[in-house]
């Protein structure tokens, strides 16, 4: 039965890591719903957002062995042929830094916040960026991005830090009021998740080590991460059809609907 909890959670991380709804916030949810206590494990969130990192590498492997080769070349050789795939790990840089420094100064004080009523109000607030966004259609591509487009979405991000608000929901939305293509900007905001989710797994991984769960809970998290990764890979395939179908409004009604419940209900 135990086993089962730790494989629910995996789904539930995978299902909700790539689309704009807030993993973190709906596990908290649950948490409330169900009595979980594996969700009182942070080893446990870890290993499982460990999986959802290794379906999006897997999604983008071809883009990232591109623009790494490329941003390397240009490093040693600066050929302007490689002046893209720089220019795209800087704008990566860029928007990592605002929430990598704030994220490791606010830690303890976010999480004062991570309760029902937060991310309650964070799952309306994210319904109304998406209700933003439903007739936005941008033109600018890959090549066209620049720094400024790099700061805003990097700076909005930073807004994801608050316990219920989806931080690929904030980085779709906020690369597509810059005008991006609805492609660019997805790629773009999990091409971000990459460093922040390393950056997460690194910051805790020493309690981790320390853990004296681990050895107990080996199968239990192993399982977890596997149904993380499976589900992630396929929910982002789903996510990316209907966000270039236009259908990001049912988004907008699940995350109000989520959100009246998380304040009037639980």
């Amino acid at each position: 039965m135990e086993l089962i909890k730790y494989i629910i959670l995996g789904i539930i991380q995978g299902f909700t890591e790539p689309i704009p709804v807030s993993s973190s916030g709906h596990l908290l949810l649950f948490k409330n719903i169900f009595y979980m206590d594996a969700l009182n494990d942070l080893n446990f969130e870890i290993i499982v957002n460990f999986g959802s990192l290794i379906a999006i590498v897997y999604i983008y492997r071809k883009e990232i062995l591109e623009i790494f080769n490329g941003f390397i070349n240009y490093i040693k050789t600066k050929n302007k042929k490689f002046k893209d795939e720089f220019n795209y790990v800087m704008f990566i840089i860029i928007a990592t830094i605002p929430v990598g420094i704030l994220g490791y100064l606010l830690k303890d004080y976010i999480e004062m916040y991570n309760t029902t009523k937060t991310v309650g109000i964070s799952l309306l607030v994210t319904s109304a960026l998406l209700y933003l966004i439903t007739k936005t259609n941008g033109k600018k591509t890959e090549k066209d991005m620049n720094y400024k487009d790099a700061l805003y979405v990097g700076f909005m991000q930073v807004f994801a830090l608050i316990p219920g608000i989806s931080r690929s929901g904030m980085t779709l939305s906020s690369g597509m009021f810059r005008n991006l293509k609805k492609e660019v900007a997805l790629k773009y905001s999990f091409m971000l998740y990459i460093p922040i989710s390393i950056a997460t797994m690194i910051l805790g991984m020493s309690d981790f080590v320390s853990s004296s769960s681990f050895s107990d809970l080996w199968l239990s998290y192993l399982l977890g991460m596997i149904a993380s990764t499976i589900v992630t890979y396929f929910t982002f395939k789903w996510f990316r059809n209907i966000l270039l179908k236009d259908k990001i409004k049912y988004f907008v009604i699940y995350c109000f609907i989520a959100g009246l419940i998380a304040l009037l209900v639980l």
